[in-house]
């Protein structure tokens, strides 16, 4: 078989060819050799293109380490699937070195009997029972967020004591960040950061040198709620403690950067119309089409009492059939501006409170953009009308509509989505179609009332 060359590592149709001839033929030092220098997102490509079989044939060929971080890294839809292909026993290797809170979602993903089962068959005793700790927690919450893994020392230790707690307990954390301070009860005090561990003396105690400033989440605190803290105070790690303040574990940046893009996944998919978390490959027609409809069926009935209120004013349309020609205009300006207004709304109520006491000041500083816009925009269109030999009275008309367009639009894009959030309701539904139709609505109505009123004089 013709030998081939993967350094750097990289995934093409040759090497994914290569790979099944060679799975095929049993020759499991090649695959070793090939993926030694393959990092685990690398791997999971070559898995994703492969069938089961050949998939665990792979993952059982890599050093345990490595396989755990590929498993960890499976999509979580994907991911329960392909985990019932393999033995309690096999998912207990991989477990053993995974982080205690990697190792607990995918257990709790796992029906009960295959938990315990795996469980019990650990060899980590410790991170079988950290593990078996975490997961009674919701995974939404910190307590289902954060690892066990940590360092902490004794507010009465000395430098020296706390040095040789970092080299015991140094294989089993990955990511150190800081030193947490807590008391003979476990209660956390503060931290001590590795700069001042290494220049202080051996005998100075921690109790000198400790920060007592320090913010913590508890374990019931919602994932929403940690992801707001660590982005608003720039934090890479942070502990959580327990209802008596003791501490029980952190939870790293590389948790809540998943967390922030499920939000964020989440308001797009809300900003688009879509109700629920749904994904179009993994999910069934059905969960699509429910999850769409609703607000299809919204913008259906925004469009269709569009059309009867064209009809109220069918005699001035008939009087001047040129007013049906500016109809998309008026409806796609009003939808356009209240979607911008809308959507920075939500991207200001997503980062802070910024609204909280400064609600006059910012409704000021919108009226004032949207007259600047709807001046602007109603002048190009009184121009446009006028140039292209428009009646005075019609470019009139939708010029003042546009301006007036402008203006409620902005208004309700920004009122919406503000009412919403004060009402407990995700705002980001305010930057969908609710808006739009909304908008729609109101600009038909305004750019009929300025012709009727106009064209009566």
């Amino acid at each position: 078989m013709e030998t081939i060359d993967f350094l750097p590592f990289e995934v093409s149709p040759a090497y994914l060819e290569w790979v099944r001839e060679t799975i095929t033929q049993d020759n499991h030092g090649a695959v070793q050799e090939s993926m030694a220098e393959a990092n685990a997102v690398d791997i999971l490509t070559v898995l994703y293109e492969l069938n089961t079989e050949e998939s665990k044939y792979i993952l059982k060929l890599l050093d345990k380490e490595k396989a755990a971080d590929v498993i960890v890294e499976i999509e979580e839809e994907d991911q329960t699937d392909f985990l019932r292909n393999f033995a309690p026993a096999e998912l207990a290797n991989f477990i053993d070195y995974l982080d205690s809170d990697d190792g607990a979602d995918i257990l709790n993903r796992l029906p009960i009997q295959t938990r315990e089962e795996v469980i019990d068959r650990m060899q980590n005793a410790e991170r079988a029972r950290h593990v078996k700790d975490l997961i009674r927690y919701e995974e939404d919450r910190a307590g289902g967020l954060m690892a066990k893994e940590l360092i902490k020392v004794d507010i009465n230790w000395t430098i020296l004591q706390c040095i040789e707690e970092i080299r015991r307990q140094a294989e089993k954390v990955d990511k150190l960040y800081s030193v947490y301070v807590v008391n003979d009860k476990g209660h956390l005090l503060g931290k001590v950061s590795l700069k001042r561990i290494i220049i202080s003396q051996d005998q100075t105690r921690i109790a000198d040198i400790y920060d007592s400033e320090i913010i913590s989440v508890p374990t019931f605190m919602e994932e929403e709620e940690i992801a707001e803290i660590m982005q608003k105070y720039d934090l890479e790690v942070v502990p959580v403690i327990d209802v008596l303040e003791r501490l029980v574990g952190r939870i790293t940046i590389d948790d809540i950067i998943d967390v922030i893009t499920e939000m964020a996944e989440e308001e797009r998919q809300l900003m688009a119309g879509i109700s629920g978390d749904v994904e179009e490959r993994s999910d069934s027609v059905w969960q699509l089409s429910r999850a769409r409809l609703p607000w299809l069926i919204i913008g259906m009935l925004g469009g269709l009492l569009g059309a009867r209120f064209i009809g109220i004013f069918e005699a001035d349309i008939v009087l001047v059939p040129a007013m049906a020609f500016f109809i998309p205009l008026i409806t796609a300006t009003g939808g356009n501006v209240g979607i911008q207004s809308s959507s920075l709304v939500v991207q200001s109520l997503a980062t802070s409170s910024v609204f909280g006491d400064q609600l006059a000041k910012r409704l000021v500083k919108v009226l004032i953009v949207a007259l600047v816009n709807g001046l602007a925009l109603g002048a190009l269109v009184l121009g446009f009308n006028l140039t292209l030999g428009e009646e005075l009275r019609l470019a009139g008309v939708v010029a003042i509509a546009l301006f007036s367009v402008v203006l409620l639009a902005s208004f309700m894009g920004t009122l919406t989505p503000l009412v919403l959030n004060r009402f407990g309701v995700n705002p980001a539904l305010a930057s969908g179609p609710f808006i739009t139709t909304a908008n729609d609505l109101l600009g038909l109505a305004v750019y009929f009332s300025v012709a009727h009123l106009l064209y009566e004089f």
